[in-house]
């Protein structure tokens, strides 16, 4: 196997993963995004159910 074999295998391998890497922090952002946005919206509407 030359060099060029080798680093046109590398190459594939680090585009495939950050590839698979792109999307599992594009899912884990949208996920966090969400989760914020509902805790946020119950911690608004509980905010007239506490007295002081």
């Amino acid at each position: 196997m030359n060099m060029e074999e080798k680093v046109y295998k590398i190459m594939g391998g680090a585009g495939a993963t950050s590839i698979a890497v792109g999307v599992v922090t594009l899912v884990t952002g949208v996920v966090c995004g969400i989760l914020m946005i509902v805790g946020g919206s119950k911690l608004l509407a509980g905010k007239s159910k506490i007295l002081f």
